[in-house]
């Protein structure tokens, strides 16, 4: 876990609960069953994707639930809201390590690249503070190599 990252992305339900809490949020059954799915099971999933899977495994959960449990679940650090430009949708990411992503434009899926495999180097002067930087890369995966 990067230094950065103060919470590994799949929490028990208990750390969920305490890391809720002191961020001042009711841990409900609710955001709890959504924190538990998109922590450890979902990958770059969107709000719809999480409604559908809760529609499925937890009937009862609105989807004004799904959205401030998302946004939440940002806002304390668990997640990332990404709006990158082949969507038009906001894909919540559960890796809030700094690092980059690969499109694959066939298939749609979007694949983590550590920040080590990848160099940048600015000539900006200093009057440009850089606090991150997000990169998507797209093209082809193959399925032979890793």
């Amino acid at each position: 876990m990067n230094e950065a990252n103060k919470y590994p992305s799949c929490l028990t339900t208990k750390e969920i609960e305490n890391i809720l809490k002191a961020s001042g949020v009711q841990s409900t059954a609710q955001r709890l069953a959504v924190s538990r799915y998109v922590l450890c099971e979902a990958s770059h999933c969107t709000v719809e994707e999480v409604k559908d899977w809760a529609d499925q495994n937890f009937p009862k959960i609105s989807l004004a639930t799904v959205y401030n449990t998302l946004n939440i679940l940002v806002e304390v650090g668990l997640l990332k809201a990404l709006k990158l430009s082949h969507s038009d949708k906001v894909i919540y990411d559960n890796n809030v390590d700094n690092h980059y992503h690969f499109l694959d434009e066939q298939t749609g899926e979007l694949s983590d690249i550590s920040s080590d495999k990848i160099d940048f180097k600015t000539s900006l002067n200093e009057s440009f503070k850089i606090n991150s930087i997000d990169v998507l890369i797209k093209g082809t995966k193959s399925i032979n190599k890793v």
